[in-house]
């Protein structure tokens, strides 16, 4: 019997994509909405659909990749959040995915994931010290940036959501500044991007090898989650 999933939020482009990918093949796959990056285009996106999914009521999993905050996390990690806390400038607040479908997708992948405590934060952590200094101030394992938003939001509203990630970069790996690349809208600018990876050759290696491991792992692990 399958994992009981009824839609999955994914970050856009190449998140997206390689979740779509990884469902190919399923003999039933479940509706992908692509979100933007950051907590408050996020927001926007599910309060513009919150009428869509209260009537739907669907059983939520948010997939992607994540970054780790600690050395026992590496690259090509899939992790499943047990909670998320959400950090914006005016305070922090720790949301619980939904335990029943956690462990459905625990059960479902076995050792192949590993279960984490998960920040959200409202910019990119781009530091090797910062990571490891939001571990030690949140007692978190790795970081996001919309999962906290999403909880807050759906929770709100009793829909079961739960969180499926790979980790694409280590604690202890410098990337890229790309504070500036990310507009309003939560949309990465390619221009600015360059001009980051240019600025900083060592950071943005890591980070393209970082992420083309972890993508792969992203749809290796949806093709194994919906292979039934």
């Amino acid at each position: 019997m399958g994992i009981s999933i009824d839609l999955i939020l994914v970050p856009q482009g190449a998140e997206y994509r390689t979740v779509c990918r990884g469902l190919s093949k399923a003999p039933a796959p479940p509706q992908v909405i692509s979100l933007p990056i950051g907590i408050e285009p996020v927001t926007r996106l599910l309060k513009s659909r919150l009428s869509e999914l209260n009537a739907a009521q669907p059983k939520v999993l948010v997939m992607g990749l994540c970054g780790s905050l600690v050395l026992h996390l590496q690259v090509k990690d899939a992790v499943v959040y047990s909670s998320c806390v959400l950090q914006r400038e005016n305070g922090r607040q720790e949301y619980l995915c939904d335990r029943a479908l956690t462990n459905q997708i625990q059960t479902t992948l076995g050792g192949l994931v590993k279960p984490v405590q998960a920040l959200t934060s409202d910019r990119v952590v781009c530091s090797a010290t910062t990571k490891r200094m939001l571990a030690i101030t949140h007692g978190v394992d790795v970081v996001d940036m919309e999962g906290g938003a999403i909880l807050s939001l759906l929770g709100q509203q009793r829909i079961s959501v739960a969180m499926l990630r790979v980790v694409s970069d280590d604690c202890d790996q410098d990337l890229p500044d790309l504070s500036t690349a990310v507009d309003a809208s939560g949309n990465l600018q390619p221009g600015k991007v360059a001009i980051a990876m240019v600025r900083q050759p060592m950071a943005a290696t890591h980070l393209i090898r970082g992420s083309l491991h972890g993508l792969q792992k992203l749809q290796s692990i949806t093709q194994t989650l919906f292979a039934h």
